[in-house]
């Protein structure tokens, strides 16, 4: 199989939540340090939780419906994709996967080039606030790939042109001991059709797993394509949402399971052990299904 370059790491996974209020009382109480809210110049708004890998969550409310439907109108290729997902799936999801990128440009040519561009970039900017209150200004530019038969699901590179001089390690430390985004794990019922798609947003190898599952190494973390079957078997987690590419479930690497387990006794978080791991099913502020695993 080719390999493209560049390769890409994981950056981060966009979780669709009605209100940011609902996903941040959701992730406080499984243990999560959740960033300040912050809002984007085309109506939507995030309240992020950031790992000490350098992946994070992004939970997606829609704050301001008029501003939103205007830029969809206008071409921008995020918006629509989140609408689309939002009206296909209802609005506790996970919709997006991004890698990390320091050209773009370059990553639009390319995916343009093999045939997976989901439409024109993207570039913005917003304010950007840490934990003490400290504001700085972010700017970013999008590249935008998806599989045109797969409406489940989209992908972005995010190349950042101003990264904010601010603070963000009392953002990283959490209580439930996660340190890292160790898998993000995505559902088809045939992952073979997919590997080209794998390559090309990764940049790395795609490697077939004794169970027939698809992955390739994304930085640090690793992408996994799998059957619903498959994920019931070792995550304990349905695939859910039909045949095709679909996002399912994000594996953190964790300090203390130990801990992490009587935190969640503590907050009335159901959860279940499967295999080793702690597993907490989608909930109202927590579109996928997050694993937490030893860190090794």
């Amino acid at each position: 199989m080719r390999v493209p370059t560049p390769s890409r790491p994981l950056d981060h996974v966009v979780l669709p939540v009605v209100r940011l209020s609902t996903a941040r009382a959701r992730l406080t109480a499984l243990g999560f340090t959740v960033a300040p809210d912050g809002a984007h110049p085309f109506g939507t708004a995030n309240c992020c939780v950031y790992l000490s890998d350098g992946t994070f969550l992004e939970p997606l409310a829609v704050a301001d419906g008029k501003a939103t439907a205007a830029s969809v109108e206008a071409g921008n290729v995020f918006t629509a994709r989140d609408a689309d997902y939002r009206r296909l799936h209802g609005e506790n999801g996970f919709s997006a996967l991004v890698l990390g990128s320091d050209d773009a440009e370059r990553d639009h040519g390319l995916f343009r080039k093999a045939g997976v561009s989901a439409g024109p970039m993207l570039e913005f900017s917003r304010p950007f606030v840490d934990a003490g209150g400290k504001a700085d200004i972010a700017s970013f530019r999008l590249a935008f790939a998806a599989d045109k038969h797969a409406p489940g699901v989209f992908f972005f590179s995010c190349h950042r042109l101003n990264v904010p001089a601010v603070d963000r390690s009392a953002l990283q430390q959490h209580a439930n001991g996660a340190l890292a985004i160790s898998e993000v794990l995505l559902a088809a019922e045939t992952p073979k059709s997919h590997a080209g798609l794998l390559a090309e947003l990764t940049g790395s190898e795609v490697r077939v797993l004794d169970d027939g599952s698809l992955a390739a190494a994304a930085g640090s973390s690793r992408i996994v394509i799998s059957t619903p079957a498959v994920l019931e078997d070792a995550f304990g987690i349905h695939g859910g949402m039909g045949a095709t590419l679909h996002a399912a479930g994000v594996v953190f690497a964790t300090d203390d399971l130990i801990r992490l387990q009587s935190l969640l006794h503590a907050s009335s978080v159901e959860f279940r052990r499967h295999k080793g791991r702690v597993i907490v099913l989608p909930a109202p502020g927590q579109g996928a299904a997050f694993i937490f695993e030893e860190a090794t």
